[in-house]
């Protein structure tokens, strides 16, 4: 055989090398590895330090195991291994990752840790993620590195930040650091600079430091103190903001639930009672896609509500037109028996719904496409509830263009104003009567299927919503569409301010009494509708 050519020892040398640094590393692992077993919390901490020093790849994967409880000693070899959970666990070794089968939960001894240690494992993986490829990956280490304080990762930190180009990543490094630096000893000068840059951060984590801070007569805990009093009054501003976004949230709710009502109420003056009913059916309908979904076609799931969205409402609509045809067309004229009478196609309903279904919640899952939230300043945002606040002005602007640019719009509009009148130009008020009060128990079932994503969906549920809804178009004005928008958005914010400061039962019942006052002056509400049969 020839001898090798210089090119050929050279790579050889190279990987014999390398495999010489991989069984180091290996060594150094199994051998921090046996300093977690012991029961002095102290000496686990430096067996943590150990394991992290030895640079293996793995020590990410061990320490996770390790805060998750998964990290467990073999009571046969007292050998460090990771299982995927209690009883009968499928076990690796944890320095090598070899497959070693599996044992039950007398043949092992799970590591005990304590607080400060959970705490260490996860500034730890904070520092060792902070230079993932993963932007959103690299954010999360340094809030947990904000949050942990552990001065530790200070080094990983600063070379981290060399090198990051996200803005967002960047700002929350600093912000980590200026943590770092305030718990530190450093001068006061870094430290009061330091603040500045942890009030930009604000929020509770923020909050909770400067509290450390300032207490004490020296220059750092008068500045700690000053931040405070001004996240103090900034939170004030962010709260009232917050309460604004979940009053539109609840308008958006209010909205759906009545903008149905406005339109059977104000064109027909019936009182129905068994309006919720016609929501619950929506919920209703979107569970039972859902569940054909699930069994038949999973990959279909995102698409769910958009399946469910025209089926409630033909379903729930023909429903109304069949309530109207056959109860609702021999009582008007009379509001007291046509409230009555709903009253109890409402109970028929629920009962019916809870033969079928059961008394149970049932359970209806939420797309991909509206999972999820974000982050504005200090305001937390749900995808579902602005996807609902966006689907109620799209549901509202619909039916403002279809009642004043359709013909059978126009119709309702002529009823409304002036039965009588209306029927002798030619108009069939029958007719628009039912297919009326079919729109607006169409449009309480697709209201259904949007609150099935925030509600529970129960033979219950619209029972939570029919008061309110009654609310909302007496406040508006009676079949006024502009008022019932006005009016629903109105009293979810004045709701959702007034629930911190008298509790939900008393906010309801202040609103209801500024209801009462209102309309003892404007009877029409705030939006009266005009006509000679209206004003007479």
């Amino acid at each position: 055989m020839r001898n090798p050519t210089p090119a050929l020892r050279a790579i050889a040398a190279f990987f014999w090398l390398i495999s010489l640094a991989c069984a180091a590393h290996a060594s150094d692992l199994a051998s921090a590895l046996k300093g977690l077993d012991t029961s002095k919390f102290p000496e686990k901490e430096k067996a943590i330090a150990a394991i992290v020093a030895s640079g293996d790849p793995r020590v990410a994967d061990i320490l996770t195991a390790l805060g998750d409880g998964k990290l467990l000693i073999r009571k046969s070899d007292r050998r460090v291994v990771i299982g995927d959970g209690d009883g009968q666990s499928k076990i690796s070794d944890a320095a090598t990752g070899e497959d070693l089968g599996q044992i039950s939960e007398g043949e092992f001894d799970k590591i005990a840790i304590n607080n400060k240690i959970r705490r260490q494992i996860k500034a730890i993986i904070g520092s060792l993620t902070l230079f993932a490829a993963d932007p959103i990956t690299r954010l999360k280490a340094a809030e947990e590195i904000f949050r942990s304080r552990d001065q530790a990762a200070f080094e990983p930190l600063q070379e981290a930040l060399g090198k990051e180009s996200d803005a967002a990543v960047r700002r929350a490094m600093e912000q980590a650091l200026a943590g770092l630096i305030l718990t530190s000893d450093a001068a006061d000068k870094e430290r009061i600079a330091a603040i500045e840059t942890v009030k930009s951060k604000g929020g509770q984590d923020a909050t909770a430091l400067l509290a450390e801070i300032a207490h004490g007569e020296d220059r750092v805990a008068q500045a700690a103190r000053e931040a405070l009093a001004w996240l103090e009054r900034s939170r004030v501003w962010w709260d009232a903001l917050q309460n604004a976004v979940y009053g539109l949230s609840l308008g958006s709710v209010l909205l759906l639930a009545a903008i149905g009502l406005a339109i059977t109420f104000g064109v027909m003056g019936v009182i129905n009672m068994a309006h919720g009913e016609m929501v619950m059916i929506g919920a209703y309908v979107t569970f039972i896609v859902q569940e054909i979904i699930r069994n038949s076609a999973p990959g279909l799931f995102d698409y769910s509500l958009l399946i469910a969205l025209p089926l409630a409402f033909f379903l729930t609509g023909t429903v109304g037109v069949g309530i109207e045809r056959s109860v609702i067309r021999f009582l008007y004229g009379r509001p007291l028996e046509t409230l009555l009478a709903t009253w109890g196609l409402s109970l028929i309903l629920q009962q019916a719904v809870r033969s079928i279904f059961g008394p149970t919640n049932r359970e209806v899952g939420t797309p991909s496409w509206m999972s999820g939230s974000f982050q504005i300043g200090e305001i937390s945002l749900t995808v579902n509830r602005i996807v609902i606040i966006l689907f109620a002005l799209a549901v509202f602007l619909c039916l403002l263009l279809a009642m004043r640019y359709t013909r059978f719009g126009l119709q309702m509009r002529a009823v409304t104003q002036n039965r009588e009148m209306a029927g002798a130009m030619g108009i069939n008020t029958a007719r628009i009567d039912a297919l009326t009060f079919g729109l607006g128990s169409g449009i309480a079932g697709i209201a259904g299927v949007a609150l099935s994503q925030i509600d529970n969906v129960s033979p219950n549920l619209g029972q939570s919503y029919i008061i309110d809804s009654f609310m909302v178009v007496v406040f508006g004005g009676v079949g006024n569409l502009w008022g019932t928008l006005v009016a629903a958005m109105t009293l979810g914010i004045a709701n959702k301010f007034l629930e911190p400061l008298a509790g939900a039962v008393l906010g309801k019942i202040l609103v209801l009494i500024f209801i009462i006052l209102f309309i003892q002056k404007r009877p029409r509400g705030l939006f009266a509708l005009r006509g000679r049969a209206v004003e007479a």
